[in-house]
């Protein structure tokens, strides 16, 4: 007798309830239609593949381009009783030998594969009339308009066109309407389902601060974190490499992770890091990790991303537990001038891509420089309104310039204040005037030294001291106005432009505009949140709310053992057990096998494998 999905599901997971569009996902598979699936991370998505094979329909195949995750996945299929493997470049000899055999056999439910590795062709005749659905994750790479586009996803259709009767699921985190109408097209998506959730992530608190002092700024956020697992990203390898070794001085477990590291030392890094070995993993923005851990609990961008679709993605990675995590963002406008300078450098940029990194940068400068609610300002990139219904805010939380209060951002929490529309127009045409008294011809730092009303030679040697703007911000302070800078040049009233060696900063016509009384600006000031002494993790008081000092102290030992069962199977922690499910077991105590088969998370070959063990703990029992 076939059981039901949600019976599978409470059988092979642990859940009792899908979350939102799994199950239409998983039932527009099992009736072979095609469907296009959008959820936030943290949203399921792997369960949308996974619960066709588990239903014993055909083989589904997996195209992913994140290499370095495959095994995991295998590794966490298999733990929910799957038959799964994956075939790709860095498979050892023995595995991939045992793989084939095992296709070939027709054991394999779940098969993952990259796209290289699938328009290789070998792999064809073996999946031919087993194959009943194809799943494309990380879709996106698909477009010219996404922020990761691969030339290879283009050619997917060579494939897929070859299983006509295989439904086609194409899968992603992030992709706005004109992406999700570039997957359709690209993938050959015929008649779909689409599936769209909304890309909100509650449980993530977003901060956006001019960057002041790099490494001051990200250690911040580290000490608010004790112990606890996070991803700092930068933007060049050397600011990886000193922001690693400092973080290490400072007593934070940490390595860097690059390019320019031997693949030894990356694996090395990756490796201590999924299996909790490693606390911090500090990378560049432009090399993706593949991170899966599920309990990151703070994400610090220590640059810009390269646009709002990256930032989602890389943020992304903290709190897919469902936990409370902590994502900030430290903005400087080189930055994005940096990004252009290197997307330019690309001998195959055509125009259409300029116009499109052109629109990326745009968008995640206004986001990191806005004083708007940043779950709003994300919802609304990726073409959904802001929930109506927010949850109560905490107290002290402040609305932001449009009436709401998220209560998980630096703007409604009152950390970056809004300026008044009048006190924003005025700031902003005092900075305008000294970038246009300068007539164009000096650097940012010549502006914001006029503005302070710092002389030096080159200054009185031009007369600009004896100019009205002198000193008109003397009592800003040079970090708001650098801010203030940014921001201007995000809005399009500023422009940094190269004379030779030297970027000049000038006004705009836009700029002129409003000092003339054309045009609204929106400027913001930071009040950075000040770090307290260590205290109990969020999550662990968001998880329980009977959470007590002696269920942290069960919560760290039943820690210690799921890394070492994960340890010795060669797996990753996570893929035993999620955090909140120890968090669970730590705070209401189970007894008995059938106790702790309640728990959410906790499936009938996890229970076999690992109940007595874990009950053992708890218990006290050595």
């Amino acid at each position: 007798m076939q059981l039901k999905p949600e019976e599978i599901l409470k059988k092979r997971w642990g859940y009792d309830t899908f979350k939102p569009l799994q199950k239409e996902a998983i039932e527009a598979a099992l009736s072979g239609r095609d469907c296009l699936v959008v959820l936030p991370t943290g949203g399921g998505k792997s369960l949308c593949y996974q619960m066709p094979a588990a239903m014993g329909k055909g083989l589904v195949l997996v195209v992913s381009p994140l290499i370095a995750l495959m095994d995991d996945q295998v590794a966490a299929a298999r733990e929910a009783g799957l038959e799964a493997d994956a075939l790709h470049s860095n498979l050892k000899a023995a595995h991939r030998g045992a793989a084939w055999k095992r296709l070939a056999e027709g054991k394999t439910q779940l098969l993952y594969v990259s796209p290289e590795r699938l328009l290789a062709g070998d792999i064809l005749n073996e999946i031919s009339g087993r194959l009943m659905l194809v799943a494309v994750d990380e879709a996106h790479c698909v477009s010219h308009w996404g922020h990761e586009f691969r030339p290879e996803y283009r050619r997917l259709t060579e494939a897929l066109d070859q299983f006509p009767k295989a439904a086609r699921m194409a899968l992603t985190a992030t992709a706005t309407p004109v992406v999700q109408d570039d997957i359709r097209a690209q993938l050959g998506l015929r008649s779909p389902e689409i599936l769209i959730g909304h890309p909100d992530r509650p449980n993530l608190i977003y901060r956006a601060f001019a960057r002041r002092d790099q490494f001051k700024q990200v250690l911040e956020v580290a000490r608010r974190h004790p112990g606890e697992g996070g991803i700092v990203y930068a933007q060049t390898r050397k600011d990886v490499e000193r922001l690693a070794a400092k973080l290490k001085e400072e007593g934070v477990s940490s390595a860097p992770y690059h390019a320019g590291l031997s693949a030894e030392e990356r694996r090395s890094a990756q490796d201590d890091f999924v299996n909790e070995r490693l606390d911090v993993i500090v990378a560049t923005i432009a090399f993706g990790m593949g991170i899966d851990r599920s309990n990151v609990r703070y994400v610090v961008h220590a640059n810009t991303p390269r646009s709002v679709e990256h930032y989602q993605q890389e943020s992304g990675r903290a709190g897919r537990d469902g936990l409370p995590a902590e994502c900030a963002l430290f903005f400087a406008a080189s930055d994005l001038a940096t990004h252009r300078y290197l997307a330019k450098k690309d001998a195959n940029l055509t125009p259409e891509r300029e116009r499109a990194i052109e629109r990326q940068l745009r968008d995640i400068g206004r986001y990191a420089v806005s004083p708007l609610c940043r779950h709003r300002l994300l919802t609304e990139h990726f073409g959904a309104p802001y929930p109506a219904q927010i949850a109560p805010a905490e107290a002290g939380v402040l609305a932001d310039a449009a009436g709401h209060g998220c209560g998980a951002c630096d703007v409604c929490l009152g950390e970056t204040k809004g300026l008044s529309e009048e006190e924003a127009l005025l700031t902003a045409k005092k900075v305008l005037s000294a970038a246009w008294r300068a007539e164009g011809r000096y650097g940012t730092g010549y502006v914001v030294n006029l503005l302070l009303g710092r002389v030096n030679d080159r200054m009185a040697g031009n007369g600009h001291d004896k100019l009205q703007v002198f000193g008109l911000l003397k009592d800003s302070g040079e970090a708001s106005i650098r801010s203030w800078i940014d921001q201007l040049i995000v809005q399009d009233f500023l422009e940094v432009t190269e004379d030779g060696e030297y970027p000049l900063l000038r006004i705009t016509e836009a700029g002129r505009g409003l000092c003339n009384g054309r045009g609204a600006v929106l400027l913001g000031m930071p009040v950075p949140p000040k770090v307290k002494g260590k205290k109990k993790s969020k999550a662990l008081k968001k998880a329980a709310a009977t959470f007590l000092q002696g269920d942290e102290e069960l919560f760290e030992k039943l820690r210690a053992l799921r890394r070492a069962i994960a340890d010795k199977a060669g797996i990753p922690p996570y893929i035993i057990f999620h955090d909140s499910v120890l968090i669970e077991m730590a705070a209401s105590k189970p007894q008995t096998l059938e106790d702790l088969s309640g728990i959410k998370g906790v499936g009938d070959k996890k229970l076999e494998k690992y109940g007595r063990l874990f009950l053992d703990i708890i218990s006290g029992r050595p």
